[in-house]
């Protein structure tokens, strides 16, 4: 099955994050299917960017997200909420 994950990236103490589209036997920081984002924690406030079209079209071919991820999408709606 294909799970929306993220993918550690950048370097010790300096955690940035991938969002991608990967098979759930793939190692978490290994192959993956292809990027969908990037989430960077380190900024205050966090930077999440997501290409929605793509996000979307994994989701309808049955893609599952994480609990991880999904959590990440909605403190992300939230605050997109109360910025506009």
């Amino acid at each position: 099955m294909v799970k929306i994950r993220l993918a550690r990236a950048g370097s010790k103490n300096q955690p940035k994050y991938r969002i991608v589209a990967a098979d759930e036997k793939f190692k978490r920081d290994g192959r993956f299917l292809e990027i969908l984002g990037h989430y960077d924690p380190t900024v205050d406030p966090f930077i999440i960017k997501i290409d929605d079209g793509r996000f979307n079209y994994w989701l309808s071919v049955g893609a599952q997200p994480t609990d991880s991820v999904k959590k990440l999408l909605v403190r992300h709606e939230r605050i997109g909420q109360l910025n506009s």
